[in-house]
């Protein structure tokens, strides 16, 4: 039995120390052999057809599920020909003509968006000049919560990006782009109505907009209306792509276009893992491996918190957007059947080194009942390996030439061996580089596992009934 899987690319899940004392054993995985197929199968069915076993709308109808469509640009997808290529001409129009670009979305529609631009440019890309950026623009989030301080503060911040642009030009243009399917999206609509009267109030300003919407005329979103009114650009969130998926897909492309990656090879990494995940043995597929191995550890030896923590400060946001993608897909109260389950694990966003002071004495001494994921990355954008400035200070002149990349990477396997020492349960996720191809492949990866593991579980990945629960009572407390 392997504890492995290395792709050719170099991708690699190593998966060893979920096996051994007090952990997963061969036996646990030939209980289930017939389940791990039946749910190969059905993740099979899903690619070829679109169709999840008794998967619903919110309103009650049958719904395709899509999402394995997006690495393929193709007549029919999600993802077409004519559509990467209007994203690529968004890229120029923003390049040409936008100084900042602030994006207003909430859950899927901010959670990927904001992995992109923490992996590709941090909290330093706006200080930037243009030039610097590649005269990419500046980019802010807002809409992302009910918060006016908030929203004061981007008010704020967008005259501070104006006033350092003005006296090299006469106006300053900034692009708002509302991200909702719906159109109805509470924070997104209250914060674009917001800004969009805020700012169309300002003399030094011109505003653009850009909508990211279902562009059915028949969901009636009120952003598609406004779009057609007033000559906006109109970006598609299509049917059977849900929002924790939607990265992949016009949501988190627009943010690809904004920031200049290359959308091409962010989709390749995505449709390399999609290929290698085609084989139904699970020993060969890292997917379905992940999958069989969290559900085992979770229905036979209680596991039932997953940890996600990447070594690197921009990881935090791709752990943030997994908490989003763990919790709601199985995160379930009743099976498919209608059998009340109450399935699912609490999905907690760690980052190394920074939690090994804060989460890691839970971790090493508290309850057996997590699983630890760690996420390696050789290669995040340089180095910086120390000098000497206090020579007199023996306990900071030891770390003369000590390179900070390496220092990280001890930190993981220390923390690793650590826990490994005291029989808890861990997994390693390693990519050599941080680049489109990998980030697009680690992104697929986890959204397959979750459809994988829905199958085990027999739940229904694709749904999020327990949000209707408190949108009701805002509905009706707001009066709207």
């Amino acid at each position: 039995m392997v504890n492995k899987i290395m792709l050719a690319d170099g991708f690699v899940f190593d998966f060893a120390t979920m096996f051994g004392e007090n952990r997963i054993q061969q036996a646990d995985l030939q209980q289930i052999e017939d389940k791990i197929i039946a749910a190969a199968q059905a993740v099979d069915v899903l690619r070829n057809t679109g169709m999840s076993k008794n998967h619903l709308s919110k309103v009650g109808r049958p719904e395709m599920v899509l999402f394995t469509k997006l690495p393929y640009v193709a007549d029919g997808n999600p993802n077409t020909p004519q559509s990467i290529a209007k994203l690529k001409d968004f890229a120029d129009y923003l390049r040409n003509h936008v100084d900042a670009v602030l994006f207003l979305g909430v859950g899927g529609s901010y959670l990927g968006n904001k992995v992109l631009y923490d992996l590709f440019c941090g909290d330093g890309w706006n200080i930037l000049g243009p030039a610097q950026r590649g005269y990419r623009p500046a980019i802010i989030f807002g809409g992302n919560n009910l918060d006016p301080l908030q929203s004061h503060q981007i008010v704020d911040q967008v005259w501070s990006l104006a006033r350092y642009t003005l006296p090299k030009k006469n106006r300053f243009r900034l692009m708002l782009v509302p991200i909702s399917k719906s159109g109805t999206t509470l924070e997104t609509l209250t914060a674009f109505s917001y800004f969009y009267e805020e700012f169309s109030k300002e003399s030094y300003l011109d505003l653009d907009v850009a909508v990211v919407t279902d562009l059915n005329p028949d969901a009636k979103s009120p952003l598609l209306t406004l779009a057609q009114e007033n000559n906006w650009q109109c970006f598609d969130v299509k049917n059977g792509v849900g929002g924790r998926f939607s990265v992949l897909n016009d949501v988190g492309l627009v943010m690809a276009a904004a920031i200049g990656l290359d959308i091409d090879k962010f989709l390749a990494g995505a449709r390399a893992m999609d290929e290698v995940c085609q084989n139904n043995d699970w020993q060969k597929n890292p997917a379905l491996a992940n999958a069989v191995l969290k559900y085992v550890a979770a229905e036979k030896y209680g596991c039932d918190l997953e940890v996600f923590m990447g070594y690197g400060i921009c990881f935090k946001s791709l752990a943030e957007w997994y908490v989003q993608l763990l919790a709601e897909s199985l995160g379930k109260r009743l099976d498919r059947d209608g059998k009340t389950v109450f399935y699912g694990r609490t999905p907690v966003a760690a980052v190394g080194t920074t939690d090994m002071h804060a989460q890691t004495q839970q971790h090493q001494d508290g309850r057996r009942n997590k699983v630890i994921q760690f996420l390696q990355v050789d290669d995040l954008h340089g180095d910086v390996v120390l000098g000497n400035p206090f020579s007199k200070v023996e306990q900071i002149a030891k770390y003369e030439g000590l390179s900070l990349n390496k220092a990280l990477q001890v930190a993981l396997l220390a923390n690793r061996e650590a826990l490994e020492s005291d029989s808890r349960f861990t997994a390693l996720y390693h990519l050599p580089h941080l680049n489109e191809y990998y980030v697009g492949e680690m992104f697929y990866f986890l959204m397959l596992s979750i459809a994988y593991e829905g199958e085990l579980a027999n739940v229904d990945a694709f749904d999020q009934p327990g949000v209707e629960a408190y949108k009701k009572i805002i509905r009706r407390e707001l009066g709207r």
